[in-house]
Order: structure tokens, then sequence, then C-alpha cells
């Protein structure tokens, strides 16, 4: 069976994590690990951690990192900042199962074959940030949605895959931080054309939220941030909203093993 994955993502920032919306608008929430410790007790089935390097000459999420995968039982990926092979490289080294790549792929699309070539598909993620135009159609956009790069998101995951992605962390800035739920027209554009996975962030507002990005816009896994950070089980209540929908989650094995039977 092919279970779902329910991903919490954490955003990372000069030594704390934050809480975004419409990837203007930052909360200080934490140091990296608190949040870490939490999710340990949930068991949850990935973490993703970005680092947004918004502060100038602040501290970066790598000289974080071989703590954190010392503290972290899930797979591990993580993003931002990442430029190179030797980024990549480093960040393995440090701990990371993953790398989650967004601007440099924009800008050198022959890394993400590069990439995929030295490390495996599977260890690439490439990231998409999409912005709706005025006339319904989607855009890549960076530096935090302020960059517009006149790509389509549909046409650019296409290529992404084709160079090599393993996965595609797709996130509407749009609805990033509203609690609006997921743009289900957004991912379904997306998902009904990649033969790769697609990972659906931005919007959640409540747990039924997991399974609209599953069931409705198709795709493979379910991530967010905001809403895993204020509400205690609240990992375990988008896995049942989920399993209530008959779609297959990996059962928890540690937390609160009473709601599963």
């Amino acid at each position: 069976m092919i279970y779902h994955r329910v991903i919490p993502v954490l955003l990372f920032d000069d030594g704390a994590i934050y809480r975004s919306q419409e990837f203007r608008w930052h909360c200080r929430l934490g140091d990296p690990f608190e949040q870490l410790a939490r999710y340990k007790q949930w068991d949850v089935d990935e973490i993703i951690y970005l680092d947004m390097h918004r502060t100038q000459g602040g501290k970066r999420l790598i000289e974080f990192l071989p703590e954190i995968a010392r503290n972290c039982f899930a797979p591990l990926s993580v993003g931002g900042g990442i430029r190179s092979l030797d980024d990549i490289e480093r960040h393995f080294r440090a701990g990371a199962d993953r790398v989650v790549i967004n601007s440099v792929a924009i800008d050198e699309p022959d890394f993400i074959t590069a990439a995929s070539h030295q490390f495996g598909s599977q260890a690439i993620i490439v990231s998409i940030d999409a912005k709706r135009r005025a006339d319904g159609s989607y855009e890549v956009v960076t530096n935090s949605g302020r960059s517009a790069t006149g790509r389509g998101v549909v046409d650019w995951a296409l290529e992404a895959a084709r160079r090599g992605a393993g996965e595609i962390f797709l996130n509407s800035i749009d609805r990033d931080g509203t609690g609006a739920g997921y743009d289900i027209a957004l991912v379904r554009s997306v998902a009904s054309k990649l033969h790769i996975p697609v990972i659906a962030c931005g919007g959640v507002g409540s747990f039924e939220d997991f399974a609209a990005g599953i069931a409705e816009a198709g795709a493979g896994s379910v991530a967010a941030a905001n809403i895993f950070c204020f509400k205690e089980l609240s990992y375990l209540a988008a896995k049942d909203a989920l399993a209530a929908k008959g779609i297959a989650v990996r059962r928890s094995e540690v937390v609160d093993k009473r709601r599963w039977g």
C-alpha cells in the first residue's frame, strides 16, 4: 500500500522558527528545536526545514543542522540558500536526507540534472513558489514572491521533472498563512501532468484541507507549517481527517494509540 505523507514545515531565520503569511509577514515562534521535540512525540512522516535567510548576516540553518539531525527521527529535508553541488554535499554531511532547491533551479536548470545525477533524483526536491495572475493562470516567482520569472507553473514543473527532480514542493504564495485551504486548481493543474509526486503546501486552515489536497487536487503528499505550531496533537488530528476520507496514511507508532484502535 502506498501511504500519503503529512509533512510539517519549519521556516527558519537567524536561529529561530517563524510563521509566515503570503511570504510578507513573519512572526517569531521560538528556537529550531522546540517544535522538533513535539514532532518527535507525534512520530511524523517527514520534516522540511526551510532557511528563509531574511536577516543579513544572521545565523544559517546549516549551523544548527547537525544537532537537528541528531534529534530528528524522521526523514529530514532541508532547503534555502543552496547554490552549488558542494552546498548539497555539505547539507547531506550535516545530516539532511534530501534537499529542497528553488532559485538556483530557475537560474540554472541544468543544476537539477547535475544534482540528480550526483545524488540521485530521490534526494532532490524542486520547490516552486506559485502566484496567481489576473487572468487566472499561475506564474513561478522567486525572492519570496517579489520577483516574477515569466514562467508558467505547469511548464516549469514539467521541465524540472524531465531534468531529474524526484518530487515537486508546490507552494501557493496567495494562500500562504491565510487558512483558506490549498489552492486546489493550482495543485491539480500540476499533479495531473506529472509522473513524479507533488507535495502541496500553502493555505491549510483545517484538518479537512489535508484530505482535499490529496483527494481533490491529486497531491501525493500534503505539507503545512502554521497549523502544527499552535494545536496539541494537531498532527494526529490531520491523519485522522485523512483516514476518515479513506486516504491511506502511515499509522503512528508513538502518540495516543487509542486514537487508532
